[in-house]
């Protein structure tokens, strides 16, 4: 399918953006200007809205939380966000958190882990392990039900979803009843077909992706590890049902699409949507793309179902 026009319209705006130099590239000051890309927009109105700390692996960390009505008894969804491990914050994806509270129904919280090269592999899934057992055990104090407890994210936000599915199996940990993935990132060898052919003019670029797995390793052969490249794991162990949503022209879609072949020959309830026409990130752009709206409430309805 060609490229969705509101897509296609999208790049155009790109289009003029100067391209880094992923050799020389500082994090910090790629950081600053990818976090600053696209202007603020007013957010979704919700029953609260309100900041907050949870615990992490080495401290206490940022994060948000986003009740769609006034109730205490709610399910929780806890976000983890996108940026390659480097870039992204709670602001970043302020829209989709509210947008998800108000579509699932469920209390939604947006933890902002520890970026890297800053820390390195794996302090990103052990703090969101540790945020969500600590969300968990304040269920009462925070206001929500735990026991109906569900993970989203997108891209490598979506990676850590998975990881701390899996940590939260091996450890005996909280039990999760659904994940929400947004165009996982699964794969850090970034050698699929996907790979090849969207490696550039699809705003995420294969080399992008490749610099971000370099800021987030410490070395080659943590490529190989289940909690960095999900795809590569002997077992899916802990893995629940999952909605898992890919784009047409995006890298990382065929990672993502073999993630959802393994989770459904692991016996794992799965839906993979394709969503044709859409690049990466376009979940974020569901503001101005329709489709990506439309997809954004599908995968929200799936939440819902699966929570209540």
């Amino acid at each position: 399918m060609a490229l969705d026009p509101q897509i296609a319209a999208v790049l155009q705006q790109f289009s003029g953006l100067p391209q880094p130099d992923f050799n020389q590239l500082d994090p910090m000051q790629y950081r600053q200007f990818s976090d600053n890309l696209m202007p603020p927009m007013p957010g979704e109105r919700l029953f609260e809205v309100r900041n907050l700390k949870v615990a992490g692996a080495e401290g206490e960390l940022d994060a948000r939380l986003y009740r769609p009505e006034d109730s205490n008894t709610l399910p929780l969804l806890v976000f983890f966000h996108g940026g390659g491990f480097v870039i992204g914050n709670l602001d970043t994806h302020d829209n989709l958190c509210r947008s998800l509270a108000r579509l699932s129904g469920a209390v939604v919280v947006s933890v902002a882990y520890r970026l890297a090269p800053e820390s390195k592999f794996p302090a990103a899934p052990h703090d969101c392990y540790r945020a969500t057992c600590d969300l968990v055990e304040r269920a009462g104090e925070l206001g929500f039900d735990a026991s109906r407890l569900a993970l989203a994210g997108d891209s490598a936000g979506a990676n850590l979803a998975i990881a701390v599915s899996r940590l939260a199996a091996t450890r005996k940990g909280p039990r999760v009843a659904y994940q929400c993935l947004f165009y996982p990132a699964a794969d850090a060898r970034c050698d699929s077909a996907s790979h090849r052919e969207f490696a550039e003019g699809y705003f995420l670029t294969r080399e992008m992706m490749q610099w971000f797995w370099r800021q987030y390793l410490s070395r080659a052969e943590q490529a190989d590890e289940a909690l960095a490249s999900p795809l590569r794991a002997e077992d899916l162990e802990g893995q629940p049902p999952t909605t898992l949503l890919s784009a047409e022209y995006d890298p990382l879609r065929d990672e993502g699409e073999a993630f959802a072949q393994r989770l459904r020959e692991a016996g794992v309830a799965t839906r993979l949507q394709r969503c044709d026409g859409m690049i990466h990130g376009f979940i974020s752009m569901a503001a101005f793309v329709q489709q990506a709206q439309q997809a954004l409430e599908s995968a929200a309805a799936d939440l819902r179902a699966a929570l209540n």
